[in-house]
Parts: structure tokens; C-alpha cells; sequence
């Protein structure tokens, strides 16, 4: 399936379960004077590259929210055995694009609501032009400062040799912001991440992920100074 211009048919999948462990229902609880979920699915509409938008929730109260507000969006309702918070999302997301007809597919997520539309086309239009050598893509954060493992080892530089952090060389953190595979990928390796998979670098304000109270607060003030757009609140 390709759309009008050729261009490959892309499906942004956004997984959502009801509840939520450390944040009590996190993916619709009001951010910035709307619920968190709906910043990524506004967003993800925005771009021009993606053919359709899928929330995938076991969710009763995002279904009715998105169903209003949202029309165009397509609601996946989980099937029962895969709504633990304990599944893997790999798993999840084989159940989805089993449902969808795309060439490529897209997942991000609620937690990553300063994601702009942008950053979204200019990640799928890396991965296009890259499908030849690549076979996915995630985001990542670049972090160029001296690190250490769990046991004190040093993991990127040589403590004998003062390096300043500038001169190191850069790892990457994977930031769970946007994942680009396709069903090929994702079933052969029941991962998102492929065998040749490419790095994009998203700003750290930008790629913040909500997972505990701190990232949400943080991401709010992030939100409120207008430090990712460059506006000013």
C-alpha cells in the first residue's frame, strides 16, 4: 500500500493502557489544561507523512475522550490477555499492526507530549531515505559526559586521561519517543529495533518522557517557559 504519492502508507500507533503504576491515571490526567494523552495524537495529526493515527487502550474513558474530540483517529481495543502492565510492548504492538494496513508504522507515546510535528516528519523522512541501509529507526539522546556502571567502572572515557566532556566521545539513550519499523522487522525480530536500525537525535527538552512525578513536573515547566517551541508563555 503506498498513498497517491508514492510515498509508503504510514500508521502512528500510540499504545495507552487505563491504569498506570507509578502516576495514578497518567495518560489522561489534565496537563497544561487538557488531558496528557491528547498532545501526542494532536501532533501526530499534524504531520503530513502519516496516513493514520492509532490509539491502541483498553482505556473506557480515552476511548470515549478520543472518540469525541478526535474523529478520525482509530481506537484498538486491547484484547484482555495483553493489558498487564507486565507485557512486553513488542507483544502489543504485534496485535496492532495485525489489525492495520500500512507499510511502515510509527509508535511513540501519551508520556512524550512536547514531541513536535515537526521532529516527527523530519525522523520519517530520515527513516525513507534511509530504508535502503536501515531497517528502523529510534530516537535517542545524546550524552557526552563521563559515565560510569554500576560497579564504578568508567564506561566511556579513561579516568587517567582528564578529557574535557566536550572532547569525549557521545553515547546515546534511547528516549522511547519515536520508534519507525515495519511489520517485516517487528515479526521477524519481535523487536521494533531492527538488525540495522538508525539513531535520531532528539533535543533532551524536547524527547523529556513522563514516567514518574518529577518528569511530569518537569515536563509542565518545560511546557509553561515555551522551551521547546521558543515561544515565549
Amino acid at each position: 500500500m503506498t498513498t497517491a504519492n508514492h510515498q509508503p502508507a504510514i500508521a502512528a500507533i500510540v499504545p495507552m493502557r487505563h491504569s498506570s503504576e507509578r502516576i495514578p491515571n497518567k495518560n489522561f490526567r489534565d496537563f497544561e489544561g487538557r488531558p496528557l494523552y491528547r498532545w501526542i495524537i494532536e501532533s501526530l495529526l499534524a504531520v503530513p507523512a502519516i496516513a493514520e493515527v492509532v490509539i491502541d487502550t483498553d482505556s473506557p474513558t480515552i476511548t470515549e475522550d478520543a472518540r469525541a474530540t478526535f474523529p478520525t483517529v482509530r481506537i484498538l481495543n486491547r484484547p484482555e490477555h495483553l493489558r498487564d502492565g507486565a507485557i512486553a510492548m513488542n507483544t502489543v504492538l504485534l496485535n496492532s499492526i495485525d489489525q492495520l494496513d500500512a507499510d511502515v508504522f510509527l509508535q511513540t507515546h501519551s508520556t512524550n507530549p512536547l514531541l513536535r510535528p515537526t521532529t516527527i516528519e523530519r525522523a520519517i523522512q530520515t527513516y525513507l531515505k534511509a530504508r535502503k541501509t536501515h531497517d528502523s529507526l529510534f530516537s535517542v539522546t545524546r550524552l557526552q559526559t563521563r559515565l560510569y556502571d554500576h560497579t564504578g567502572k568508567p564506561i566511556n572515557h579513561d579516568p587517567a586521561v582528564l578529557l574535557r566532556t566536550q572532547d569525549l566521545d557521545p553515547v546515546y539513550e534511547e528516549n522511547s519517543n519515536i520508534y519507525i519499523f515495519t511489520a517485516e522487522t517487528l515479526r521477524r525480530r519481535n523487536n521494533r529495533i531492527g538488525d540495522t536500525p538508525l539513531l535520531f537525535e532528539i533535543d533532551p527538552l524536547e524527547a523529556v518522557d513522563i514516567d514518574d512525578e518529577h518528569a511530569f513536573r518537569l515536563a509542565q515547566a518545560i511546557a509553561r517557559a515555551g522551551l521547546v517551541t521558543g515561544e515565549t508563555p
